[in-house]
């Protein structure tokens, strides 16, 4: 399969960051996608960026690119947070776009549960959102949030390097389970 992963946001995106300011939301996603890269490509798979590591790649672009090179899945990496301050928010959540097929449905799940078993984090369940890479991508299209940067805790475990592998173990077992079982491929 060729499969397009995106580190979400970008290295300077504003406020995309811990409430300390020692974790920016990009150096998790890109850290956790260049391991998903390596795992997915040793399983023989073709794997592209949307994202760069310099630069915030406008969503449009991100969505853009994934049409033209035709991916079979699109999966968006990010950090999530509650407010701007510390809380007790915490736990794991897919989203698929709002109307999604059921090729998206199961990727998602797949993949949900999968994040879920390899960090053993809270399972918060698969949702849905208008979000633009979810919305206007012609393939499954899927946006994983790895645990809350708002939360003391899970930032510690969004800085270590053993938890980023988890997550990129999860993402990766729940594309192969995808794989094992899917169903034709349409958003």
């Amino acid at each position: 399969m060729k499969i397009m992963i995106d580190a979400g946001h970008g290295p300077e995106t504003p406020g995309k960051r811990s409430p300390d300011g020692r974790l920016r939301e990009f150096h998790f996603n890109s850290a956790v996608a260049e391991e998903v890269k390596k795992r997915l490509f040793l399983d023989g798979h073709t794997v592209f960026f949307s994202h760069q590591a310099n630069v915030d790649v406008p969503l449009h672009e991100r969505v853009s690119l994934a049409n033209r090179l035709k991916v079979d899945l699109f999966v968006s990496i990010h950090a999530n947070a509650m407010g701007q301050t510390f809380n007790s928010a915490n736990g794991l959540e897919t989203f698929t776009y709002t109307q999604p097929q059921t090729a998206t449905r199961q990727l998602a799940q797949f993949i949900q549960n999968s994040l879920v078993l390899a960090t053993g984090r809270k399972d918060r369940g698969v949702k849905q959102a208008d979000f633009a890479v979810l919305r206007d991508t012609h393939m499954p299209a899927i946006l994983v949030e790895c645990g809350f940067m708002t939360h003391k805790q899970e930032v510690e475990l969004l800085k270590s390097a053993a938890y980023r592998k988890s997550c990129a173990q999860g993402i990766c077992f729940g594309i192969a389970c995808f794989e094992a079982n899917r169903l034709p491929l349409s958003k």
